[in-house]
């Protein structure tokens, strides 16, 4: 078991590695379904791997199980596609912000799917969100690649959304590994599906890059995260990785040259702040 420490790098590690992915929206001239279907193709193989060495226990106990991985992975697919979409057509960081509005979606949704009750709380963490993408989107003419790239953005985040709430009840019978392998995996079967590879030629560069974003900003990131939580609390591993959007704007600068607003910095740290408060606990527990 680690220690604390090396707990807190492995998450910041994690979530670098998942704000790093969003740059391969820009460093891959692909459709948005060819990198998916790359990323969650070198994903599976690299968990499974992580499942088959470890002799983690993965198989899947009932058809139903079966079903609902298969459609979560559809989900998966729909969430990185989209995803990368955004950032094809906008910026990286209005890709990555937009996307963090998934708080948002959260709050709305929860109380009609799992119940739960409605807390003043969550509205005002709703209406800070929806005020920071507001700010974040800088046009909003329906035509324009900016606006497209936000709905996108937007899509992105409510599907991930929809991830995590359907998530949580396979989270009590499936380790998060395995949950991620399954998903991975047939996001990627469906992918290619529907997504048309006559005549797309890849070269050593684009495998390459795929080969990274799925084993090192995917499987890796994952691993690294979910290991952590064997020191840290499930809520600090939350609040560090609303740090996502931070470190991805930041390498966008620094790699891409994009230089974001300042509408667009401060949008951006509202949702980012709002996401933060959404995920430090009302009480101060220890780490």
């Amino acid at each position: 078991m680690p220690h604390l420490k090396s707990a807190l790098l492995q998450v910041h590690t994690a979530v670098f590695l998942f704000g790093l992915s969003g740059l391969f929206g820009k460093f891959l001239a692909l459709p948005a379904p060819v990198i998916v279907l790359g990323r969650t193709g070198f994903a599976a193989l690299a968990l499974g791997l992580v499942l088959v060495l470890g002799q983690r226990a993965a198989r899947l106990r009932s058809p139903k199980d079966g079903l609902g991985m298969v459609l979560l992975g559809v989900l998966l697919a729909f969430h990185w596609v989209s995803f990368f979409r955004s950032i094809q057509l906008a910026t990286v960081a209005i890709g990555l912000l937009t996307f963090s509005s998934f708080p948002v979606f959260v709050t709305g949704l929860e109380p009609l799917l799992l119940k739960t009750p409605w807390r003043w709380r969550d509205g005002a963490i709703a209406a800070l969100v929806v005020l920071g993408v507001a700010l974040v989107i800088p046009d909003y003419r329906l035509g324009s690649a900016t606006t497209l790239g936000a709905i996108w953005g937007l899509l992105s985040g409510l599907s991930f959304a929809l991830l995590q709430l359907f998530n949580k009840g396979y989270r009590q019978r499936y380790s998060a590994l395995a949950i991620a392998f399954y998903q991975d995996l047939f996001a990627c079967l469906s992918l290619m599906v529907v997504t048309p590879l006559a005549g797309l030629a890849l070269g050593t560069r684009e495998v390459g890059l795929l080969m990274v974003l799925g084993v090192l900003c995917t499987a890796v990131a994952h691993t690294l995260f979910i290991e952590s939580l064997a020191v840290l609390r499930t809520q600090t591993a939350s609040v560090i990785s609303s740090l996502e959007p931070v470190y991805g704007v930041a390498l966008a600068a620094l790699l891409l040259g994009e230089l974001p607003s300042f509408r667009t910095l401060l949008g951006g740290s509202l949702i980012v702040g709002t996401t933060l408060w959404a995920s430090w606990p009302a009480e101060q527990p220890n780490l």
